[in-house]
């Protein structure tokens, strides 16, 4: 389970995220939605210990992130396609994330497969497109086998056949007990993979309620959508 209690990052004057309380429980696709620059990507980076909250706390499995002895095996995340070294080979790239939780190159070649990236696995990564980067990040997501997954806008890039693929593997993902965090802006994948949902603007919650309920009373998920994030202002 992912816990954020309070959860608060301010810059400058502005509270980039404010007070965010909220559970990602394990069994569900989590989907995390708000309008550009609600404070997504930085409350993400606030559970994994990569930015220092101003207030509050986020636990994975009871315990801050940077506090757990094998972090990989705890929580994988993927929140930059693009942030891996461009002259490593994909292999290369896994296989030293793996020595340092003494990870083998089995589960690397696991990963790799899962990913469908095993034909392409000694290339640069320099050479891949953003679709390829994007299963690259996930595969090193997976690499520790680990009970909470956090992924950032994880089909930017996929072709049809890459969206599906990555929307089977966040339901049986799920459906193996796993705690599944998704930011995306495409309303119908999220409509389609999330059980639940947790909507955010200006970096405050505005909702925390199953898919089913929130869009009872709407025509579709960007209906409902619209509507509660109408007052949400956009910042940087």
């Amino acid at each position: 389970m992912i816990e954020v209690n309070g959860l608060t990052k301010i810059r400058g004057r502005t509270a980039v995220v404010d007070g965010l309380t909220f559970q990602v429980r394990p069994g569900l696709v989590t989907g995390f939605l708000g309008p550009n620059g609600a404070g997504k990507t930085t409350t993400m980076r606030l559970i994994l210990g990569l930015d220092r909250p101003s207030a509050g706390q986020a636990l994975v499995g009871g315990l801050p992130y940077r506090g757990l002895r094998e972090p990989l095996r705890a929580a994988g995340a993927s929140l930059d396609a693009t942030a891996v070294h461009p002259g490593r080979s994909a292999r290369a790239h896994l296989l030293a994330l793996a020595a340092t939780h003494g990870i083998g190159a089995k589960r690397v070649a696991e990963v790799l497969a899962l990913a469908g990236l095993a034909q392409v696995a000694g290339k640069r990564v320099g050479t891949y497109s953003l679709g390829m980067k994007q299963r690259l990040g996930i595969a090193a997501a997976l690499l520790g086998d680990p009970a909470a997954l956090l992924f950032d806008e994880p089909v930017n890039g996929l072709d049809p056949e890459g969206v599906r693929w990555i929307r089977g593997l966040l339901r049986s993902l799920a459906a193996e007990g796993r705690t599944v965090l998704l930011s995306s802006h495409l309303m119908s994948e999220m409509a389609l993979t999330a059980d639940h949902l947790i909507v955010i603007g200006r970096g405050r919650l505005l909702a925390d309620a199953p898919l089913a309920e929130l869009t009872a009373a709407h025509a579709s998920l960007e209906e409902a959508y619209v509507e509660l994030t109408s007052a949400a202002v956009e910042y940087r």
